[in-house]
């Protein structure tokens, strides 16, 4: 299964990837502004989502089409 990023750049477990648009969080009031890097992404398996951390919200399933590899 390969993973793509809003470019068609392929991701892979451990890269850092860039948001291109601000998303609100679901279940909170947090919202992660564009340009936030994101470090250490992991992929869960499904086309189209990674796994990540960031500073405000742990545990964050994000949707490739709002990413670009850093």
């Amino acid at each position: 299964m390969e993973v793509r990023d809003s470019n068609g750049t392929e991701l892979q477990d451990g890269d850092s990837v860039t948001l291109i648009k601000d998303l609100k969080v679901k279940g909170t009031s947090e919202t992660i502004k564009r340009g936030t890097l994101v470090k250490n992404i992991r992929l869960n398996g499904r086309e189209g989502e990674i796994e990540c951390n960031t500073k405000q919200v742990k545990g964050l399933v994000l949707k490739t089409e709002f990413l670009k590899k850093a």
